[in-house]
């Protein structure tokens, strides 16, 4: 039986490492292409550095540093690179499909991805059409994450008020752009690019719930709703 959380008109999933557990292979392809481009770096670093941040705002940082710009067809490159791994490995966050049908809200994704990125790894997880068409990407803004821009597009365009919106989140950055938007924000720790230590910097970010298992998101939902809802009536 679905159970429908309170005082929350709206919930914004990110979806790389919150639905489809894509981090890993996400910073693999990024970290391969740039290295064939003279811009040697771990996939671990990647991760450390990039997480959250839209492609753009990212391949800005690189070039920056490298003092010369990328192929113009970089992102294809990556992609590419990128694509060879979802059809074998990538697979959805466990639980996360059964934990959606659980919610009795309006649902939408706000992701730093591309639009094709996003839309492929959904459908690769099987969770595409549980969104579609309500997916926003960071192309469609002018500033990524951590700025707030997308999580108030993704608001706007759903009709809900910012402070009625709670946000999904895996990345310090994420958690800081929807809490300068004046949203609730929990943090998801349970993707496998998930270290120790990664609940607290969510946590320090301003992540007002932190959860490492899908299945306890209905619940904690519904508990800070009442909360919220409590102390708004104070």
């Amino acid at each position: 039986m679905k159970r429908k959380p309170v005082d929350f008109d709206l919930i914004i999933f990110d979806c790389d490492g919150v639905l489809v557990d894509s981090e890993v292979i996400s910073c693999r392809a990024h970290a391969e292409t740039l290295a064939r481009h003279g811009y040697p770096i771990t996939a671990d670093e990647v991760l450390n550095r990039f997480l959250g941040i839209s492609d753009r705002e990212a391949r800005q940082t690189v070039e920056r540093e490298l003092g010369r710009k990328l192929p113009d067809d970089f992102e294809q490159e990556v992609k590419r690179t990128m694509l060879q791994s979802y059809a074998s490995e990538l697979k959805a966050i466990s639980h996360a499909g059964e934990t959606i049908a659980a919610i009795d809200l309006p649902i939408c994704v706000a992701s730093s991805g591309t639009p094709e990125k996003i839309c492929h790894g959904l459908t690769c997880a099987g969770l595409y059409g549980r969104f579609a068409p309500h997916i926003f990407s960071a192309t469609q803004v002018s500033r990524g994450k951590p700025a707030p821009d997308l999580f108030l597009l993704a608001a706007k365009e759903m009709n809900t008020p910012p402070a009625r919106c709670l946000v999904i989140e895996d990345s310090v950055p994420g958690v800081t752009g929807a809490v300068a938007a004046g949203m609730t924000v929990f943090g998801f720790f349970g993707g496998s690019h998930c270290r120790e230590g990664h609940a607290a910097m969510l946590r320090a970010a301003g992540a007002a719930e932190t959860f490492g298992d899908m299945r306890q998101l209905p619940t904690l939902v519904a508990r800070k709703g009442a909360l919220i809802a409590g102390f708004s009536r104070a």
